[in-house]
């Protein structure tokens, strides 16, 4: 501690006066207890942080701001996204002046060897178009640069024009080709806002134009970088200020084969080099297909790297080590076949942090970042679980850790938070004592509820838990009537004042999915949803905002942690700032009144009093009312005396009182 001693050590009591006057008749009255006299473990520095997994067209057409589908033309359908412009003559006859192909003689690398030839066989221009991620949003007053790489034979300029309907808001041109592949681009300036656009190129001169890398971006991007990231949704992460980022997914990391699995050497380095691959989101529910669901790499490890340090978080990359989805092919690559994988490893922590004579650190340098990365973790495989899993992390521990000691291993426990696979493998990891073990919750709101104590008892010598992947689904696991509404919420507000009160035990935690696409999800709920144009943070993002912006570095005893009438608490104190934060969750209909009594020390000036509340659980953000359930700030002047305090129905209270 840095500003208790022991001998400074007091004890804070939180204890019931009279109710407060001006609450309603029914108000029920609170004790709370909170011993600093006693304080407790130190909370993890990156104890709440977030999960990103490219599910829900997270990534290409959101956090990832390309306008054009395809833009490599690397789908199994090449064509997916472009269609021609069939004009029509004065007699309503279709007027195609050209035609389109798919060839792969002489590409533009082998990484990318489809490439678009459009040929032109009568004057008057011929065209085609791209649709974009369900349509292109376009910000009327902002710049868009249009880039493609291009090979000609005969046609002098490509001109391309944004339309929204019949109306052209943006236009602008590439010319001066020649018979060999080189890169084009300019800027172009949008006149209007649209949320469904499209880009239409037309083709001027006679002849053949390949085409590869076709590109609409945003020149307006976080921190202004050309292959930067979608600004809105980026804020929304740094307002969080969360611990860690885990990175890329998720079951995209095993893949639904070895095959498809991610493979992070193929989504750093230049973007036209990076392997295009079908997402393994694309067809996992019948209920929501998406066939053109596919992964472009555009947002790839570097910038998942560069992302975790513009917001100020930890980054945890997670590897295959091995194995494809357990609930799909369940594929498994033989103990002889491993080098490659574990070679991936240790690559990787080179790529992160090596100097910059290392040949993966040289690559990181050229990339624009010559420093760390500052890898402190590494995830060996997603939500794997039996004995072939166990075996394969004992090669990747013993080369990992020979070479690389510094770097803390984290495990899988499996999909479920419990039942025989989850036992099985924390029997494994109490032997082998991996340094922290991932443990994964999609469950109902009342198991949230539950299990509020569910860490008391862990083995406190034991791995340390990440609590990696939790959200309460309102209807069931999987189904698409599940709702980010603030039922879930709360409940998760609830499970949350467990993880933080054994911060000796739980070292991380994060929602999981993180974004989603309006009109391109696979799985509900969410804690961010956005379209073309716009987006919000749910009630369940409200959460881990409020958690992880009112973290304390110690914990401190409460009591009591659940009364079984619908309160839950935790306390931590903040030694960096000198604050008492107290954390309650009122999970009932009727207001609570209390009063917080400092013993043995004095609390003194302006207390900050986070209320994050819902009349009605069923309460729900939305694009027209982003901020219906979110957090409202306010202070109270706090002296030597009694605190009398307040907690709304159905509410997350937070109280950060100033001590000395």
């Amino acid at each position: 501690m840095r500003f208790f001693s022991r001998a400074l050590s007091v004890c804070f009591s939180v204890a019931a006066l009279a109710v407060v006057q001006s609450l309603p008749a029914q108000t029920k009255s609170t004790v709370l207890s909170v011993d600093l006299a006693h304080p407790g473990a130190a909370i993890s520095p990156q104890m709440y942080g977030i999960f990103f997994e490219d599910i829900n067209f997270a990534a290409d057409g959101g956090l990832y701001p390309e306008l054009v589908k395809n833009r490599s033309f690397e789908f199994s359908e090449p064509l997916t996204g472009w269609k021609e412009i069939m004009p029509t003559t004065a007699k309503g006859m279709i007027a195609s002046h050209g035609e389109l192909a798919i060839l792969t003689e002489q590409p533009l690398n082998a990484s990318n060897p489809h490439y678009l030839e459009a040929r032109v066989h009568e004057a008057g221009g011929y065209g085609f178009y791209n649709t974009g991620f369900r349509g292109m949003g376009i910000h009327g007053g902002e710049d868009y640069r249009f880039s493609a790489y291009v090979r000609a034979k005969g046609p002098t300029a490509i001109r391309a024009e944004v339309t929204a309907g019949d109306k052209t808001i943006a236009s602008g041109k590439l010319e001066g080709f020649s018979g060999e592949w080189k890169k084009y681009e300019t800027v172009i300036h949008a006149s209007e806002t649209a949320d469904h656009a499209q880009l239409n190129l037309y083709v001027d001169g006679l002849g053949s134009v390949d085409l590869d890398m076709v590109s609409l971006f945003p020149v307006d991007t976080w921190k202004g970088r050309p292959n930067g990231l979608r600004k809105d949704l980026v804020q929304l992460l740094a307002d969080m200020h969360p611990g860690f980022v885990r990175f890329p997914g998720g079951c995209i990391v095993e893949g639904r084969q070895l095959l498809t699995r991610y493979r992070w050497k193929t989504t750093i380095g230049d973007v036209a080099q990076r392997k295009t691959i079908i997402n393994r989101w694309n067809d996992e529910f019948d209920f929501r297909p998406a066939p053109d669901y596919f992964q472009s790499f555009g947002l790839g490890f570097y910038e998942y790297f560069q992302l975790a340090e513009d917001i100020g978080a930890r980054p945890l990359p997670i590897l295959n080590c091995g194995m494809a989805c357990q609930y799909n092919t369940n594929e498994t690559a033989k103990m002889s076949e491993l080098d490659e994988y574990v070679q991936d490893a240790l690559d990787l922590i080179d790529f992160a942090n090596g100097p910059v004579t290392s040949p993966w650190g040289k690559l990181r340098a050229q990339m624009g970042h010559p420093e760390s990365f500052h890898l402190e973790m590494l995830g060996v495989g997603n939500e794997q679980w039996g004995g072939r899993y166990v075996d394969r992390y004992k090669v990747f521990a013993a080369a990992l850790k020979a070479k690389h000691p510094e770097i803390k291993l984290v495990v899988a426990a499996g999909p479920s938070p419990a039942g025989d696979p989850f036992d099985e493998m924390w029997a494994h990891w109490r032997e082998l004592h991996p340094d922290i073990v991932d443990e994964h919750y999609y469950m109902a709101p009342d198991w949230f509820l539950t299990n509020t104590t569910r860490y008391d008892k862990y083995d406190r010598n034991g791995p340390k838990v990440f609590a990696g992947e939790y959200a309460a689904q309102t209807a069931s696991t999987t189904s698409s009537d599940n709702r980010n509404n603030w039922k879930g919420a709360i409940a998760e507000a609830a499970f949350m004042t467990g993880l933080e009160r054994n911060g000796d035990v739980v070292t991380m935690a994060s929602y999981a999915p993180l974004m989603a696409n309006v009109h391109a999800w696979q799985w509900t709920p969410d804690a961010i949803w956005f379209d073309n144009l716009r987006s919000y943070g749910t009630p369940n993002y409200y959460v881990q905002s409020v958690y992880a912006n009112n973290v304390g570095t110690r914990v401190v005893p409460i009591t009591p942690l659940v009364d079984g009438d619908g309160l839950y608490t935790s306390a931590t104190l903040d030694e960096r700032t000198h604050e008492l934060i107290v954390k309650a969750i009122n999970h009932s209909a009727t207001a609570r009144a209390g009063t917080i009594k400092l013993s043995g020390a004095k609390a003194s000036g302006a207390a900050k009093v986070v209320t994050l509340a819902a009349a009605d659980l069923s309460a729900e953000n939305s694009f027209d009312q982003p901020t219906n359930v979110a957090p409202v700030v306010s202070t109270m002047e706090v002296g030597a005396g009694d605190i009398s305090v307040e907690m709304k129905p159905w509410s997350l209270t937070v109280w950060r009182i100033p001590v000395r």
